[in-house]
């Protein structure tokens, strides 16, 4: 063990959502008597606060409104607000002088770190969680979990921490599509920035680069790439005709209000299911207006210039990626329409190709046993984002994401992390009176 301590919440994993928690969990305890106080521990693997930093391009802006951050939408009246930040920073007027809702994406990542950096006593960075073992009393009844961890990317032995609730928030995972494995050529797009400044670094000619994907991070690859490269020729391929613009109408973004989840986790299944069919265009595989008519607009100029150094193969699929000569990359695409193929000697191939949640079973081990499921075997989860486990267990486990199919489209965003951390933070107390 750690040390004898049992904590009232353990967080697998230090993203927005557990800092969210960590900050709900803070502000509970300022001023109360210390055995009135949650005492809450978060485990991150990663060696400091880190947020989809490879995507974290220059002039990228956020898609939800910066009142929508850790604190504001749970307590307005917050000083870990992003608002509170700007004015520490000294940049709150220049802000609002802007006129906007959306700041950068970089600057969004700043206020992140500097409210990681309020409650850094709460987190132990560099440990990677490594299993989760339920801790059976006399009576057989599970009041706790024993989460054990190592130090990430290195040796050593793990330290096991005790705690009657846990907080899972281990965030998405690349996905990668059958038949095609990352290599030091083939990216996945949340590796962006750093391999493609470690290319640039290399100073070999890049003459052409290729965008698998139709979604934001695919099309702000191409432009980032585009930019970046300036001899290059970048191509872009996706299955659609042309990438569709996100719908962020005010009517469609109510999707993501707190009281939408109430809607969605009461409904049932078909209509969740007809919920999500209807309301996809508001997150997925769907590409700002402003980013499209910019690169329509870039690429007209190119076609009127003589030059066309971006390229849209749409209505095609990447059906075979080789090795070829002097270490470029053979990318074999298929237009679908006529079946005719063509090969693209390459420098680069960027998967731009979305994420999946991770492998709960996995994470949770011995733990995940205790998991109820539906039929069709996922996760039951209350409203209170607990999972539902057997009868014998008292101890709590909280999902912070990986909930679409009881949460709905907000799971794995940031348009409720305050709210959600509220909610957690309301069940574990409720849960300790109750004890």
């Amino acid at each position: 063990m750690g040390s004898d301590v049992v904590h009232d919440i353990l967080g697998v994993g230090f993203g927005p959502s557990n800092l969210a928690l960590s900050i709900a969990v803070e502000e509970y305890n300022a001023g109360l008597a210390a055995d009135r106080r949650l005492d809450a521990l978060f485990l991150e693997r990663q060696p400091g606060f880190g947020w989809h930093r490879g995507m974290l391009i220059d002039d990228a802006t956020m898609q939800v409104s910066f009142l929508k951050d850790l604190v504001t939408l749970r307590n307005p009246t917050s000083d870990y607000s992003f608002l509170c930040f700007l004015r520490e920073r000294g940049r709150l007027i220049d802000f609002l002088n802007q006129k906007t809702l959306f700041p950068l994406r970089m600057e969004f990542h700043e206020y992140f770190e500097w409210a990681a950096a309020r409650v850094g006593h709460l987190v132990s960075y560099g440990c990677e969680v490594t299993g989760v073992v339920p801790v059976r009393g006399e009576d057989g009844r599970v009041s706790c979990f024993d989460v054990t961890s190592r130090r990430a990317g290195g040796p050593g032995g793990t330290v096991t921490h005790r705690a009657r609730n846990i907080s899972v928030a281990a965030g998405l995972e690349p996905h990668i599509p059958p038949g095609l494995e990352p290599a030091e050529r083939v990216w996945h797009n949340s590796e962006l920035i750093p391999r493609a400044a470690a290319l640039a670094a290399e100073g070999a000619p890049v003459r052409r680069v290729v965008v698998l994907g139709a979604g934001q991070s695919a099309a702000e690859a191409v432009d980032y790439l585009h930019r970046t490269f300036p001899d290059a020729e970048v191509c872009s391929v996706f299955t659609k005709y042309g990438y569709t613009p996100a719908d962020d109408s005010p009517f469609a973004n109510r999707i993501f209000d707190p009281e939408a989840v109430d809607v969605y986790f009461s409904a049932p299944s078909e209509v969740k299911q007809s919920l999500l069919d209807y309301h996809r265009s508001t997150n997925y595989s769907v590409v700002d207006m402003d980013l499209i008519e910019s690169l329509y607009a870039t690429a007209y100029r190119q076609k009127v210039a003589g030059r066309e150094r971006l390229r849209f193969l749409n209505v095609s699929r990447i059906r075979a990626v080789e090795q070829g000569a002097g270490g470029s990359l053979d990318v074999t695409v298929e237009f679908l329409p006529t079946g005719e193929r063509q090969v693209l000697a390459a420098d680069v191939l960027v998967l731009a190709t979305g994420y999946r949640p991770r492998d709960l079973s996995a994470l949770l081990g011995e733990a995940a046993k205790l998991c109820l499921r539906t039929d069709g075997d996922a996760i039951r989860v209350g409203r209170d984002h607990r999972v539902e486990t057997v009868p014998e267990v008292t101890a709590g486990i909280y999902l912070q994401g990986g909930t679409e199919h009881t949460h709905g489209l907000t799971s794995t965003l940031l348009s409720t992390v305050a709210v959600r951390a509220e909610e957690i933070h309301r069940s574990v107390l409720a849960g300790r009176a109750a004890a």
